[in-house]
């Protein structure tokens, strides 16, 4: 730990310990879904470290208990910081709605395991299935949740001068707020639908957005293609990666040159690689699930593929019209909306 960086080596030992303990967990109870359990809150945890760094204690007063090591520059632990109080603030908002969303869908059941590792069991050996266990599930994921935190830690680190919240922040805050209302909805209206074609029930007290009409034709058709998700087969998940991405963007715009900003070792290909690791994994992820809709609903979801874009909704038409030109748009619009008039959603 001695050649780990003073800020560093709090997160660094909190993440060997979450690795660790969701590792075990995982062998234990023969269920890999711990890290999903945990991804609600751990990337606050880090984010809070850096934020809360003036007021944590010079030792540790008990095992894992966050503190600010002897030796930080006094600029770091005199008083708080505006823009990183702003960053935890967005990213508490992030971590309410995830996990409100995570509860209701039954993942904080520790019996209850993503419905994707079972199927991927299923593909490969059980000895690999374990490499990738202890490789991917349990090492990579908890390494990118501590990354998360690296555009916190840079604001926390810029120049005394370059801490004043600037209107940068408050334009790439209002950003975050309505990103983050944006993937609600569509969280609701996956759940509203999933209900709905588990239950055949209707609910009234749905939250504003999801109060769609399920028909029929919607439940015979098996996935969502209603709402937001006419325009984006994944507007969860679009939204997500785009608040990372916002998150970044704070230390980037908070230094007034981007020569200032390479003299303080804080270049934006570093800032940026987090929430770009994590558009790597979003992108590996979603089109292995797309795999499985796929395989369940290959005609009508692979004409949902062809008409609506993956996650950026600004395409969708644009796949509408090379489906025009080829004669298509008419046949995958009947698979995909039943009827259903995209201009009303």
């Amino acid at each position: 730990m001695a050649s780990i960086p003073l800020t560093f080596r709090w997160p660094v030992a909190f993440c060997l310990s979450s690795t660790t303990t969701t590792y075990l967990l995982s062998l234990v109870t023969g269920n890999v879904s711990q890290v999903d359990r945990v991804w609600t809150f751990l990337p606050v945890i880090y984010t809070a470290y850096y934020a809360l760094l003036p007021f944590w204690p010079n030792k540790l007063p008990i095992p894992l208990f966050p503190y600010a090591p002897e030796g930080l520059h006094r600029t770091l632990v005199n008083k708080g910081n505006p823009r990183t109080s702003l960053m935890l603030g967005l990213q508490f908002i992030w971590m309410c709605r995830l996990s409100y969303n995570t509860w209701r869908r039954g993942l904080f059941n520790l019996k209850d395991e993503d419905y994707r590792w079972e199927v991927l069991r299923a593909k490969i050996p059980p000895w690999l299935f374990q490499v990738f266990n202890i490789s991917f599930i349990a090492i990579i994921q908890n390494i990118l949740l501590f990354l998360l935190a690296i555009p916190t830690h840079n604001a926390a680190i810029l120049p005394p001068a370059d801490r004043a919240l600037k209107p940068s922040d408050y334009v790439l805050a209002l950003l975050s707020l309505a990103t983050l209302a944006v993937e609600f909805v569509a969280d609701n209206q996956q759940f509203s639908f999933q209900t709905h074609k588990r239950t055949g029930v209707h609910k009234s007290n749905e939250w504003p957005g999801a109060r769609l009409h399920w028909t029929q034709a919607d439940v015979q058709r098996g996935f969502l293609t209603r709402g937001l998700w006419a325009w984006s087969r994944h507007p969860n998940f679009a939204c997500e990666q785009t608040f990372w991405i916002l998150q970044a963007l704070f230390p980037v715009f908070a230094m007034p040159s981007l020569e200032k900003l390479a003299q303080g070792n804080i270049t934006p290909l570093i800032t940026l690689v987090p929430p770009l690791a994590l558009c790597t994994l979003f992108l590996s992820s979603t089109l292995f699930t797309e795999a499985i809709s796929e395989s369940k609903y290959p005609v009508a979801y692979r004409a949902y593929r062809n008409r609506v874009a993956m996650f950026i909704p600004l395409l969708t038409p644009l796949w509408g019209w090379f489906l025009h030109l080829q004669g298509k748009k008419e046949y995958c619009d009947r698979l995909v909306f039943g009827g259903v008039d995209m201009k009303k959603q």
